[in-house]
């Protein structure tokens, strides 16, 4: 379990890393969607900081498990607020926090199994 763990973190590292990329840059694609859900402009950097730091969290939770466990825990917070925000604005678009979502679910899980 261990190794599906690392593979899982090693991937869904990089997909945060990408939408943290994605929130920096103000992409037109994401800054629409996400100002669509009545998210400020302003709370971009933040909303990146919070998926980079679960992105470093979940590598070093390769070599400390209970870092690995808090950032799983952290991103999974992060994406039910996501499908909340959806949720709230009427927004039929929930496939992509779905998936973030379900990713950081499965690599708690692996991580508190491959202890």
């Amino acid at each position: 379990m261990f190794i599906a763990y690392v593979i899982v973190s090693i991937v869904f590292a990089l997909m945060l890393a990408g939408s943290a990329w994605a929130k920096l840059i103000r992409n037109d694609r994401v800054v629409t969607g996400i100002t669509g859900l009545g998210v400020p402009l302003r709370w971009f950097p933040i909303l990146a900081t919070c998926e980079l730091a679960g992105s470093v969290g979940l590598l070093a939770g390769i070599a400390f498990a209970p870092l690995g466990i808090a950032a799983a825990i952290g991103v999974v917070l992060y994406f039910v607020g996501a499908l909340i925000a959806h949720f709230r604005a009427g927004d039929k678009a929930i496939v992509p926090p779905l998936v973030f979502l379900m990713t950081a679910v499965a690599a708690l899980c692996l991580r508190i199994v491959s202890m």
